[in-house]
């Protein structure tokens, strides 16, 4: 118990010393990633001095769990308030609800071109490092997993069709979404407050009064969710610190090296994917080390939480703050860009796993007809994949059936998955915020005197 006190005082210390940071002049992204660095380190003594499986750490880890899923819980809390009052507020403030086409069309094409090449490039990883499913050893802990996968997922992915994916997203009881109670929920919030933005649209041009007493409603909504955004904002240095705390003492070292080609297999497919968006970026005027400086906040916090969701209120905060992008496409993009077209989790991750099972049942990985089945299989099944953590899983519980493979090797890989998904999720969320920083580029509705300026929107106080 005096081992556990002794860890805890050291954390709050640390929280102490981001604390006093906090009043002075560092920008967010800076405190960020000091807390980052900082649960790394801090996590990493943890399990030096403990081991992984001891008592004391585990004890230790319940109670800083107070506040890194704390900080994830507050954020998922603001998701579908955030979600419904922008889109709401965006649409409302349209002068052609036709407009609405052209961003979704464009948001939507972006976030499912990116991930049809993360595929292609998921592909790639496998075949040029070799992997392969053969060797692999399922033990106990494997095998318990692989149980629980399939009753857990097994039905769902077994009903799965496109119609009844499409049907999903209608909203049929848009309360029941607003608490987030189907995977699909974010998108039919969308849609039920794109709707409502539509029908205010509508009252101001056939009531004048009632329509603009309506809209002063809808932007105070919108104000009032945008304070609370940013009050939790301020919390995220110390919700990554703790989240990177957790991360680096539970860590199995001696798995990761076993499995460390794939490992660095994937971080290799995840960075050609970050290069890949700053191209998009390039080819729409857009400076990507300009754009990736400003979007590091977000990118930290889903790294550490491995949720895309929980990510959404950074992502629109930045969006909108720091890259100059309108409220309207920056609330389509985020909200999409959680259950559409993720390239980490639900584009390379599962492609490279259908080449690495694909020899173990005969099937030659470098058919070209099989490879482009599988990027299309990939692409199309995206979409509707939660954006949590566990979503890259779902995705390959989709795409390996799919393809007629077997899903054992989901769970063969359960020692390094979360070391993985760390990086899935940042890849997700920078595919996401290009999405809309490309939409709004083609648009011609991006504000570039925020976007080329290096202090805008940055919160040095929050």
């Amino acid at each position: 118990m005096a081992s556990v006190l002794i860890n805890l005082a050291i954390f709050a210390a640390l929280i102490m010393a981001l604390a006093r940071l906090q009043g002075g002049h560092l920008s967010l992204s800076v405190r960020v990633f000091i807390g980052l660095v900082l649960g790394t380190l801090f996590g990493i003594g943890l399990q030096l001095a403990y081991g992984t499986e001891s008592e004391a750490l585990q004890t230790t880890i319940n109670w800083i769990n107070i506040v890194g899923n704390g900080y994830v819980q507050l954020l998922q809390m603001v998701v579908m308030p955030l979600v419904f009052a922008a889109i709401l507020s965006a649409v409302a403030r349209l002068h052609d609800a036709s407009a609405l086409g052209k961003i979704s069309a464009l948001t939507l094409g972006t976030l499912l071109g990116t991930t049809a090449i993360a595929a292609f490039v998921g592909v790639v990883m496998s075949l040029t490092f070799g992997l392969t499913a053969e060797g692999l050893a399922q033990g106990a802990a494997e095998t318990a997993r692989l149980t629980a996968l399939e009753s857990t997922y097994a039905p769902k992915v077994a009903d799965l069709t496109v119609p009844q994916l499409i049907l999903s997203f209608i909203p049929k009881n848009p309360f029941a979404d607003l608490t987030g109670a189907n995977p699909t929920s974010i998108i039919s919030v969308v849609i039920f407050a794109a709707f409502l933005g539509v029908a205010a649209i509508r009252l101001v041009r056939r009531d004048a009064q009632k329509g603009h007493a309506l809209l002063a409603l809808i932007d105070m909504l919108q104000a009032w969710i945008g304070q609370l955004v940013r009050l939790i904002m301020g919390l995220t240095p110390y919700g990554v610190m703790a989240l990177m705390t957790k991360m680096a003492a539970t860590s199995n070292a001696a798995d990761i090296l076993n499995l460390g080609k794939f490992v660095i297999a994937s971080y290799i497919g995840l960075a050609i994917m970050f290069v890949v968006h700053g191209v998009l970026l390039t080819l729409t005027g857009v400076n990507p080390l300009t754009f990736f400086r400003k979007i590091v906040p977000a990118l930290s916090f889903a790294f550490s939480s491995r949720s895309s969701a929980a990510t959404i209120p950074l992502n629109v905060e930045i969006q909108t703050r720091r890259l100059g992008i309108p409220q309207t496409i920056a609330s389509f993009s985020a909200s999409f860009g959680a259950t559409i077209g993720q390239n980490g989790c639900a584009g390379l991750y599962p492609a490279m796993l259908a080449v690495m099972v694909a020899p173990t049942v005969g099937i030659n990985p470098l058919d070209p007809a099989w490879i482009a089945t599988l990027i299309a299989i990939v692409t199309l099944s995206s979409a509707g994949v939660a954006g949590v953590g566990g979503g890259a899983t779902l995705a390959a519980l989709i795409v390996l059936p799919a393809m007629g493979l077997p899903v054992t090797l989901v769970a063969l890989l359960i020692s390094v998955e979360p070391l993985i998904d760390m990086g899935r999720t940042a890849l997700n969320v920078s595919g996401s915020m290009t999405a809309g920083t490309v939409t709004s580029q083609i648009l011609g509705q991006t504000d570039r005197s925020v976007l080329q300026n290096p202090e805008a929107g940055e919160l040095q106080n929050a």
